[in-house]
């Protein structure tokens, strides 16, 4: 696998401002793809280029592009893949990595936290999912990576809203696998356990932690696969948790 393997291919990374997204989008630009960087907010998206197309991105070889879209609203979605359309050749690759944790107990969660977790994290992935299969049969194929987590099958107190969603997204990502294997078109799962990002609110750079960068090289090592094989699902867990 070549450093600049990607060359010449689209990815498009949804949530990809910070964290575990932009570690994503820098291991793709950096492979030689052009990236597609998504988020909420405007500044957000800017930043991320910048930052992405300065020297100090780790030698990018590839391209960076931004696009404001938030993945609740079906019509934003669509609107960034028509966008992508205009300026690039298509997507080749999605990563569904957009998602919100919002932890509290069933009794205290209200309606709008309920929906706004479920809206981001499965109803986002199925509207993009949705645009770029669409799109995947013009580039003869394409590989979709939805981000999950271990509470996609362990469910924990507070975790509700959270747990329901990742749930969901594990039950919706080997469907979608099965209905699309034979249209060239790869779908795989990757399930961190505690990433070092901040997401649940405790403190960033706990070094027993798994780091974003780390799930950025566990992507390049899914798209360097030979296409006859397919990682269905990949479950990370920091090698030495806190006792």
């Amino acid at each position: 696998m070549g450093k600049d393997f990607l060359e010449g291919r689209t990815a498009v990374v949804t949530g990809s401002t910070r964290g575990i997204g932009y570690a994503i989008a820098a291991a793709l630009c950096g492979s030689g793809a052009t990236v597609v960087i998504s988020g909420r907010s405007e500044d957000g998206v800017s930043e991320a280029v910048r930052r992405l197309t300065t020297p100090l991105a780790g030698g990018a070889k590839g391209k960076v592009l931004g696009k404001v879209a938030d993945v609740r609203a079906s019509t934003d979605v669509e609107e960034l893949f028509e966008w992508m359309d205009r300026e690039t050749d298509g997507p080749d690759i999605l990563v569904n990595n957009a998602g919100i944790g919002l932890f509290k107990s069933t009794a205290e969660l209200t309606v709008e936290e309920w929906q706004r977790t479920l809206e981001t994290n499965l109803s986002g992935a199925f509207y993009c999912s949705r645009a770029a299969l669409a799109r995947f049969k013009n580039r003869g194929g394409g590989y979709i990576i939805n981000m999950g987590s271990l509470a996609g099958r362990d469910a924990f107190a507070g975790g509700a809203a959270y747990n329901a969603s990742k749930f969901g997204l594990t039950g919706f990502t080997e469907a979608m696998l099965l209905d699309h294997r034979h249209d060239n078109v790869r779908v795989t799962h990757i399930m961190p356990g505690s990433v070092d990002t901040g997401f649940s609110g405790g403190s960033a750079r706990a070094d027993w932690k798994i780091a974003p960068e780390d799930i950025g090289e566990i992507v390049l090592m899914l798209l360097g696969m030979p296409e006859r094989t397919l990682v269905s699902r990949v479950e990370v867990r920091p090698s030495k948790p806190r006792k």
